[in-house]
């Protein structure tokens, strides 16, 4: 349920990300903030399973790479094979991180239950 959190909070920046570039009225306004509190309320009951360092880098890493597809996608943002390649590189950390915590997760409940 953890890494749900963190994904939901991840999909939340979007939105508050894209209020924050084009949030004219007071209600745009107000669900950009509604989308901030709500990210966060995600971040924190993610940290309450997992590392916090580990749950801050998976979400800004995925958050940043849904962000540069939507610039790329929606609002017609420049493409370059450098961006490709970097937004690769922050994916696949992200994926090495989640699998060591995994790891780490299974080790240490192995030795909670006596195992070493």
């Amino acid at each position: 349920m953890a890494w749900l959190y963190v994904l939901f909070a991840a999909i939340v920046e979007v939105f508050w990300v894209i209020g924050l570039r084009y949030s004219d009225s007071l209600l745009e306004w107000s669900g950009t903030i509604i989308m901030i509190v709500l990210s966060f309320y995600f971040i924190i009951k993610a940290c309450e399973q997992l590392p916090a360092g580990t749950v801050y880098a998976i979400f800004t890493g995925s958050g940043a790479v849904a962000i540069v597809f939507i610039d790329f996608l929606i609002f017609e943002a420049d493409f370059s094979i450098s961006k490709i390649f970097l937004i690769g590189l922050i994916i696949t950390g992200v994926v090495g991180i989640k699998m060591t915590t995994e790891n780490q997760q299974d080790s240490d409940q192995s030795m909670k239950r006596g195992g070493k």
